[in-house]
């Protein structure tokens, strides 16, 4: 039972984890919504100056209302800082732009469709390998269980959506390693699963050592979990940018 304790004990981490990530990806794509300097026509004098949101307070606000969009920089400043911002529509609609008005390369986004889809399939296949038809039988003799316990387990709704929130977890990791990388495909995909899964079997294994969790259940674990990473890396390298429009 000491070993059935440390496994939904990292599941409730993990699942902590996910909760505060989901927020952590939305507030970054907020903030990289409205980052950078716009080209506007001030009202007051009706010439061309530049713009800067203040991104972080946009995505901090973001998170719980629509976005409060205030300038943060602009070139009439500090002569005119006490302006009414009255140009804020107009450099919603503008672009970001570099020196010499060149638009920067768009930065990639992370694509929540296929990360979704990734961590729904990773979790039928938790499900299909711990079933009784392939490995619950050695499952539940490495973790020291019988089967009215085992029943008893199944019908608690926490390892459930925790396992859950481990799929869509490590899926969104792969997606944020594949976005920090700056590139998409099927292979890279798999890379970066495998770079993730791989970190996950060095935590587990000093886990299994602090623990006392059985070998046996450390390779049934990572039989299943290599073999959705690898299908978690297929779906999101795969699928990224192909689901949805990316929106402008």
């Amino acid at each position: 039972m000491l070993s059935l304790f440390w496994f939904w004990l990292l599941l409730f981490v993990l699942g902590t984890c996910l909760t505060f990530l989901m927020p952590a990806l939305w507030g970054r794509q907020i903030y990289n919504h409205y980052r950078g300097t716009r080209a506007v026509v001030c009202p007051k004098i009706h010439r061309q100056v530049a713009v800067s949101f203040d991104a972080l307070h946009a995505a901090i606000t973001g998170f719980f209302k629509k976005a409060d969009l205030r300038v943060a920089k602009c070139t009439l400043w500090p002569e005119k800082v006490y302006c009414r911002q009255e140009c804020i529509p107009e450099a919603l609609k503008a672009k970001p732009y570099t020196q010499g008005e060149v638009e920067p390369t768009k930065s990639k986004q992370i694509y929540h469709l296929p990360v979704l889809l990734a961590g729904c399939v990773s979790w039928l296949l938790g499900a299909i390998w711990h079933s009784q038809y392939v490995f619950r039988t050695p499952w539940m003799a490495a973790v020291g269980l019988r089967r009215p316990e085992l029943r008893r387990i199944v019908e608690w709704w926490s390892p459930h959506l925790l396992s859950v929130a481990t799929c869509f977890l490590f899926a969104y990791g792969v997606a944020w390693l594949l976005v920090w990388a700056k590139q998409r495909s099927v292979w890279r995909g798999v890379i970066a699963a495998t770079v993730l899964w791989f970190s996950v079997v060095l935590i587990s294994v000093v886990a299994t050592k602090l623990a006392g969790i059985s070998r046996e259940l450390l390779r049934l674990e990572l039989g299943y979990t290599l073999l959705a990473s690898t299908v978690v890396g297929v779906i999101v390298g795969g699928l990224s940018g192909r689901l949805v429009t990316e929106q402008h």
